[in-house]
């Protein structure tokens, strides 16, 4: 698929660098993973991009990471009037009392441990299984746990990034 064919490709391949950084902000708040991304543009096709996605998530450091990981909110406590966490933490909106209770003392242990949010691709998940998530990976080694957060925030931008382009199409 050429960027032609992609209206919102072109559109994120067309503009200027400012906006470009600012729309890549909004997917991921690290600076050095909108950089490498935005010095790479124009993409040829979306897969192009998705893979230029990948590989600048391989590259960030772990300071990068906590720059990252400090624009998403807590697991259950999505931003208010943030549409974007709203909708990715979906899973959590029909949740118990117990549930969120739950999910707010496990959120709590892990960022006592890591320093850090818990942070999950929680598109498509129920409460239930980020609490499972949690309650695993709280016992994850700080560096295991780096490359699970990694992992985990490369499929966020990858659906963010996708979400984008298609709203740009329509």
């Amino acid at each position: 698929m050429s960027s032609t064919s992609v209206p919102g490709l072109t559109r994120f391949n067309t503009s200027s660098d400012g906006e470009a950084r600012s729309v890549l902000h909004e997917v991921c708040a690290s600076t050095a993973w909108g950089s490498a991304l935005l010095a790479r543009r124009p993409y040829a096709t979306v897969e192009a991009l998705l893979a230029a996605c990948d590989s600048a998530m391989a590259e960030l450091t772990a300071d990068d990471l906590a720059e990252a990981m400090a624009g998403h909110p807590p697991i259950g406590r999505p931003r208010p009037g943030d549409p974007v966490s709203s909708r990715e933490q979906s899973g959590m909106a029909g949740a118990s009392e117990g549930l969120r209770a739950e999910m707010l003392e496990l959120n709590l242990a892990y960022q006592e441990k890591f320093g850090h949010v818990f942070l999950i691709c929680a598109t498509g998940r129920t409460g239930e299984q980020m609490r499972d998530a949690v309650r695993e990976r709280v016992y994850h080694s700080p560096e295991q746990e780096r490359e699970t957060v990694r992992a985990e925030l490369g499929k966020i931008n990858r659906i963010r990034l996708t979400r984008l382009l298609e709203e740009e199409s329509a």
